[in-house]
């Protein structure tokens, strides 16, 4: 009983929009795959070495002869263990192929997205087929069901690594570098991306959500994304600019054009605030422009304490009206 409740507690873990085991995109599933393959070869040999040693506990058996002996170790120690290593070894190297992330010259008509890890958050951009801009967003990742899309991996300063587990592996993002992950979601669904690789206080306060969507949905989306629509709140908007958020921020259709921090084109729409550190409401937003070091360690967001009282939640309410 207590062997099966550990079993369904263990499986329970191997779901969700965080796992590489329940797979939503072509390169996860041949992981996934791969992982499977693997267990029931590991299963296999562990079998093997279980049945032996209640082979040779058994109560009354004789001692083995020396021939017999030198056939056991010949076969179990040997024979069987280097078949199943190596039939494991040669379906991972054939599998190996498919699984490769990107092929140099094979970008041609797919679909390119910049991310750029900052500390501590995500710049997205969306590109031509030529590389110039479409708009920029952050934190969020939009993509369309059954189309390979090819991202373009960036860091300014430390080394972070790009992971989106239900769709497919890591790729690191390193300085003075540009590395390339192309991935294809089979199936619509919000999933969750991190950092894998440790950058800093906040590193494990850096995450974003990747949105698949069919293709049609993330036409619109796109189109929107371009348009922009700005909050119908000027009171907001002045604030947001007499206390010089347009230094590092940006929002589409204003003269704020900061780009230092992430851009606040349609921020309302995003489901937290921080890079999935808190989530998107007024009082959290407020809270997150009052202390923002607080929040997330080692942020290079200056705190707004100082300002005067209601300015931080006005401010917060023009956010969130930005869609």
């Amino acid at each position: 009983m207590l062997g099966a409740l550990f079993v369904c507690l263990s499986l329970s873990s191997c779901s969700g929009v965080q796992s590489a085991l329940d797979p939503a995109g072509l390169e996860a599933s041949k992981v996934a795959t791969l992982f499977y393959v693997m267990l029931a070869g590991g299963g296999l040999i562990w079998l093997g070495v279980v049945g032996a040693l209640f082979y040779a506990t058994r109560t009354g058996r004789e001692p083995h002869s020396e021939r017999s002996a030198g056939r056991v170790i010949l076969w179990c120690g040997v024979i069987v263990p280097v078949t199943v290593l190596a039939a494991l070894l040669s379906y991972a190297v054939w599998l190996m192929p498919n699984m490769r992330p990107w092929a140099p010259g094979g970008e041609g008509g797919l679909r390119r997205i910049e991310v750029t890890g900052e500390q501590f958050w995500w710049r997205v951009r969306y590109l031509r087929a030529d590389g110039s801009l479409l708009f920029e967003t952050a934190n969020e990742v939009f993509v369309p069901v059954g189309e390979r899309v090819l991202f373009v991996l960036k860091s300014p300063d430390v080394i972070h690594s790009f992971w989106i587990p239900s769709l497919g592996g890591k790729m690191d993002m390193i300085p003075g570098r540009i590395n390339h992950v192309a991935l294809e979601a089979t199936k619509p669904g919000t999933y969750r991306g991190v950092c894998a690789e440790f950058c800093g206080p906040s590193h494990a306060l850096m995450a974003f959500s990747v949105e698949a969507v069919d293709a049609a949905e993330f036409e619109d989306w796109i189109a929107s994304r371009r348009a922009g629509r700005p909050a119908a709140d000027p009171g907001g908007l002045e604030l947001f600019l007499r206390h010089g958020c347009d230094a590092c921020h940006a929002i589409a259709g204003t003269t704020a054009d900061g780009t230092i921090g992430p851009s606040l084109t349609a921020f309302g729409a995003r489901g937290s605030v921080g890079a999935g550190t808190l989530p998107n409401t007024v009082e959290d937003v407020a809270r997150f422009i009052r202390y923002p070091d607080e929040i997330k360690p080692g942020s290079r967001m200056p705190s707004f304490g100082m300002l005067p009282e209601g300015d931080a939640e006005r401010i917060a309410a023009y956010l969130k009206g930005l869609r």
